[in-house]
């Protein structure tokens, strides 16, 4: 073989291993990380739905290694969400902030309490489904949910707590019960709280009759020597663990079901690179044994939806409630 002919066969070699070591570059210049700690907002006061899902989440990602960066659970309460939204949205691209979200989301801005939606925000990943849970106090009158339905009907001023704003998840939830039991769904005495745990807070301070609330975070509240009872949880089927012994409200001749989805958004113009991440990290985090286990004690079901799919789910549930705020003469302007 001559110079030439070993000179020609190296450089074809080399050229091709040359445009895969630059490729790799590439690949790995498009693999994001964190560089600092990720702030994980829940936008109302601890012991609420969003809370529960910051905290869990952060505890599962760290126990099992999952991130360098640790998850630092940071509470922003205010106008059922709107004021964690509102400062949210003015750290545009900050890969390292992330917050729970429901559907207040949607439907604080539909009733005309925030100026940001879904669109502002980045959708990160849908994560689990969670269910109403109408709670009332260990001594309360009231045995099960025909009875409580009966004495709002008789009592339009018997107040019903929930975590969320009016117009929001709760009161829907609330209003949708109500309305499939026969009453107005207009007519309930909704008391909205900055989060499910001040709404259980004030109802064992004896300042509302009965709560609605998440079965997740009302379930580290109830036992045997729990200052509340449970009446009825909006899942098609009983729940696990601490729900077990929980009718459904269709148990109780009330054919009524209601879903709450619970997941991760992140900043507005969120890089590409930070939102595979961390669809990736979720993504791997509900494989976990940790938290399988976190999920069945708190009564949640893994629902899971990347960004692209949650994005499309926001928007038919814009629809949807559009049209459930509008029979209650609850739309904004």
């Amino acid at each position: 073989m001559t110079a030439k002919q070993h000179l020609t066969r190296f450089s074809a070699i080399v050229l091709p291993l040359a445009a895969v070591v630059g490729m790799s570059s590439a690949a790995q210049a498009d693999e994001w990380t964190p560089t600092r700690n990720i702030e994980f907002i829940a936008p109302a006061n601890p012991g609420g739905g969003w809370d529960t899902l910051v905290r869990t989440t952060s505890r599962v990602i760290q126990e099992e290694g999952l991130a360098e960066r640790s998850f630092g659970a940071i509470n922003v309460p205010g106008g059922g969400g709107a004021v964690a939204w509102a400062q949210i949205a003015r750290d545009s691209g900050n890969p390292h902030k992330l917050f729970a979200t429901s559907p207040p989301l949607i439907l604080v801005p539909l009733a005309g309490a925030s100026r940001y939606d879904h669109t502002d925000f980045t959708p990160i990943a849908r994560l689990i489904t969670d269910y109403s849970i109408v709670l009332v106090r260990n001594d309360s009158p009231y045995e099960d949910l025909p009875s409580l339905i009966e004495a709002m009907e008789q009592n339009p001023q018997l107040s019903v707590g929930g975590g969320s704003a009016p117009g929001s998840m709760d009161h829907i939830s609330m209003a949708g019960l109500a309305a499939a039991a026969g009453l107005n769904a207009s007519d309930v005495n909704y008391i909205p709280f900055s989060g499910g745990g001040e709404a259980m807070t004030s109802l064992m301070g004896g300042h509302v009759e009965a709560v609605i609330t998440g079965a997740g975070e009302a379930s580290g509240q109830l036992g045997e020597n729990s200052q509340i009872r449970a009446l009825g949880v909006s899942s098609p089927e009983r729940l696990g663990g601490a729900l077990a012994e929980v009718p459904t409200y269709q148990e109780q001749d009330i054919d009524y079901t209601f879903d709450i989805w619970r997941g991760v958004m992140g900043t507005p113009d969120m890089p590409a690179e930070a939102v595979a991440y961390y669809e990736d990290l979720f993504s791997q985090m509900l494989e976990t044994d940790g938290w399988q286990q976190a999920r069945d004690q708190l009564g949640w079901i893994d629902a899971y939806q990347d960004s692209e799919e949650f994005g499309a789910f926001l928007d038919e549930q814009k629809e949807q409630f559009s049209t459930i705020l509008g029979d209650l003469g609850l739309l904004g302007e």
